[in-house]
């Protein structure tokens, strides 16, 4: 089978997307199938979140002159909406009779749907509903997902697979772990994109009424990844007025071992977040044995279920008392969480298993997909 992945963009400041297309097309190459990799920057070809074994075809060019490269594909698996490349691939498409999946990575999500409202408001009757009905089939990564596509009226057939995610070497965690001792103070990390919907003003003002009770002694607070739209500037200003320059570091985007190091090193993880489809981060902070607090708008129950942290409600006051549940435990239970959240994402989602469960996908799309042609 032959299968060519679009994204956006592979840079790692593209964040979760960048990184969850390119291991996607590696775990579907892993089983045999010829994978190709493209996104309208070029950065398929300099990327370097993308596996580097060469199994996967990097393009790049034009969408068109890309596919002369690769050859013709079986299937076309398109991430994100929106934009004007997912149009042209759409069109292209149709226009050559290729089976096309669409991932729309969590931008049909209400709180995504509200960003910019007007804009979308307008491509929604334009093109970007057609385009959707019109594609062999919508991927979604979570059951909330799926019933959102629902929700806006979607009559393409819907396949669920959620993200994977790396699951770091068990003796490389301890060994870093054994030298971060017991050093003091505690951290706490968010490591995502510096985004507006990633609620980070809610984090701010949970962690200053935390501090405020004397809740956070010996605590820090580290805020990491890439900028977007100067929300860092924001967050700076919020902090700096809440008095918690000393409490809370904005250190920008960390990439391989730097990013490897934050996680193995975190006491506790959180994602403030208003909207995620996946949200691979928790996934990525689980991997590494870190308990995770996030919110109900991200489609982690599991954290409960499986008592590896804390799904609240994206507000501050919930976001608090969390904090101050993290905060009280000692070493040995919030490690004991951190473990059952490695076991939970070990179990559910290696890239492995979700390559070969995207590849059955991808065969009954495309049989169901041919038969309808030749009817």
């Amino acid at each position: 089978m032959k299968i060519c992945f679009t994204s956006a963009s592979f840079d790692a400041a593209y964040g979760g997307p960048a990184l969850s297309v390119s291991h996607l097309a590696a775990a579907v190459a892993e089983t045999g199938a010829d994978a190709a990799i493209w996104a309208p920057d070029g950065s398929a070809v300099t990327s370097d979140v993308v596996p580097s074994d060469g199994k996967i075809t990097r393009l790049d060019g034009s969408f068109q002159d890309a596919l002369l490269r690769f050859g013709r594909p079986d299937l076309v698996h398109d991430s994100g909406v929106w934009l004007p490349h997912n149009h042209k691939i759409a069109a292209y498409c149709d226009r050559e009779n290729l089976c096309r999946i669409v991932s729309p990575r969590g931008m049909l999500e209400p709180w995504a749907m509200q960003y910019k409202r007007l804009k979308k408001q307008i491509a929604w009757r334009l093109y970007q509903k057609r385009d959707l009905e019109t594609a062999a089939a919508l991927h979604a990564t979570s059951d909330a997902e799926a019933a959102q596509f629902g929700a806006l009226g979607l009559s393409a057939p819907v396949h669920r697979a959620p993200n994977g995610t790396d699951i770091p070497d068990e003796a490389a965690l301890e060994a870093a772990r054994e030298q971060r001792g017991r050093r003091s103070p505690r951290t706490a990390l968010f490591l995502s994109r510096v985004h507006p919907k990633k609620g980070l003003p809610l984090l701010v003002k949970a962690w200053s009424d935390c501090r405020g009770n004397g809740m956070l002694d010996g605590w820090r607070l580290i805020i990491a990844g890439p900028v977007e739209l100067d929300h860092d500037q924001e967050i700076q200003a919020l902090v700096d007025k809440a008095g918690l320059s000393a409490d809370i570091d904005l250190v920008g985007a960390q990439y391989g071992d730097a990013k490897t190091a934050l996680l193995a090193n975190a006491d506790l993880f959180i994602l403030p977040t208003h909207s995620e489809n996946f949200g691979i981060a928790v996934a990525e902070a689980l991997a590494h044995g870190c308990p995770v607090i996030t919110t109900t708008a991200a489609p982690w129950q599991a954290l409960e279920t499986e008592r590896a942290g804390w799904w609240v409600d994206p507000e501050w006051k919930a976001i608090a008392q969390a904090l101050a549940d993290a905060c009280v435990l000692d070493d040995r239970n919030r490690r004991e969480m951190g473990a059952r959240g490695r076991v939970l994402v070990a179990e559910n989602y290696g890239w492995p298993g979700i390559g070969r469960q995207m590849v059955d996908t991808y065969r009954s799309v495309l049989e169901t997909w041919q038969r309808q042609a030749a009817a």
